[in-house]
């Protein structure tokens, strides 16, 4: 359906007979104001408008319709042989600019010619979509697979630890839910949420004897364990998936502290990287909550009273401050983790 919108009575009829005469449907409309209640009423494909009409002009009719129905195609008529105002109108997105007096037969031509650009612009747009969703899909595809990997990597590490399972579960969905508050994208958020799950997988390199201790351990078998960071980076390094980069990090330097007083490298404030800053923090949470071979659990007001001491020593000040700020969401996902709803 195609809509002429013209203040001259006469013209807005002749082109309407010259339209339907080719076998369009038409409706005419005798100001921008009335175009646009009739285009909210009903759907049209096309609307051939003057430009010089009272009240709104035809070029901020052009302007509403190209914010409203971006798919309308639109052709300009005027009785002014202007370079700008026509530049202008094509420039704003018309498919056509037409001078009077014309030749209907002009007309005629104008509007097939408009209506075949509609149609591959749309048909183009619908293209897009489909290749847009072909990519999601795909890339959805890659996601799950690197995804499934990683998980059976670090389901290695359950063999040696049976508090790792589910421990690094929650740890996923914890950086998740603060990887949202501190602004990350969502597929930032997504990777974060199983890179984190691979924190520990160096710890297939430490001996039995000294990993499931459960009395106090020596400072010499602590240094050992220390070189789990170490080995975790090493098994995931020399990659090129992003993933797997940001698992390095985080497996490298979830044990430095804000102050410098960490391991392996003494990293200081800003030089640890960021996911291993919220790693750091959400793996001691974890932790003190949770029962241990070697302690009971704490209850979680303890457990924040005894964390705040370390804000600015141990955690990054701001990530922390953003930690407590989601505790609520923090504590309901790991009560739902640990109701087996995971």
């Amino acid at each position: 359906m195609i809509l002429v919108v013209d203040d001259e009575v006469l013209i807005s009829d002749i082109i309407a007979k010259c339209l339907e005469a080719e076998g369009y449907v038409c409706n005419i409309a005798h100001s921008a104001e009335e175009a646009l209640g009739k285009l909210e009423q009903e759907a049209y494909s096309l609307v051939v408008s003057d430009i010089m009409m009272p009240g709104k002009t035809g070029i901020e009719l052009l302007t509403i319709i190209k914010e409203q129905y971006p798919d309308m195609g639109v052709i300009m008529v005027t009785a002014v042989d202007d370079r700008k105002t026509a530049v202008k109108a094509l420039q704003l997105g018309a498919y056509g600019f037409v001078i009077k007096p014309f030749d209907l037969n002009e007309i005629a031509i104008s509007v097939v010619n408009a209506l075949e650009r509609r149609r591959l612009h749309m048909q183009s747009r619908q293209y897009e979509a489909r290749l847009e969703n072909d990519v999601r899909s795909r890339t959805a595809d890659v996601r799950r697979r690197e995804e499934e990997i990683c998980m059976r990597l670090t389901s290695a590490c359950e063999y040696r630890d049976i508090e790792t399972g589910s421990h690094t579960r929650r740890l996923g969905m914890y950086c998740y839910l603060l990887a949202g508050e501190l602004g990350w994208e969502e597929r930032f958020r997504d990777e974060i949420r199983i890179a984190a799950c691979m924190h520990d997988i160096g710890k297939i390199g430490v001996p039995d004897v000294i990993l499931l201790k459960q009395g106090l351990l020596t400072s010499e078998e602590f240094d050992v364990i220390k070189t789990h960071t170490t080995i975790g980076a090493q098994i995931l390094s020399g990659s090129d998936i992003s993933l797997l980069n940001m698992a390095r990090d985080i497996a490298l330097s979830h044990h430095e502290k804000w102050a410098g007083t960490g391991y392996p490298y003494g990293l200081i404030g800003g030089q640890i990287p960021e996911s291993a800053r919220m790693v750091a923090i959400l793996d001691v949470y974890d932790a003190l909550v949770h029962e241990r071979v070697y302690r009971q659990a704490m209850t979680e007001k303890n457990t924040l009273e005894i964390m705040a001491k370390d804000r600015g020593v141990h955690f990054d000040p701001q990530i922390f401050d953003a930690f407590l700020h989601i505790i609520p969401e923090i504590k309901k996902c790991r009560l739902s983790l640990e109701d087996g709803s995971e």
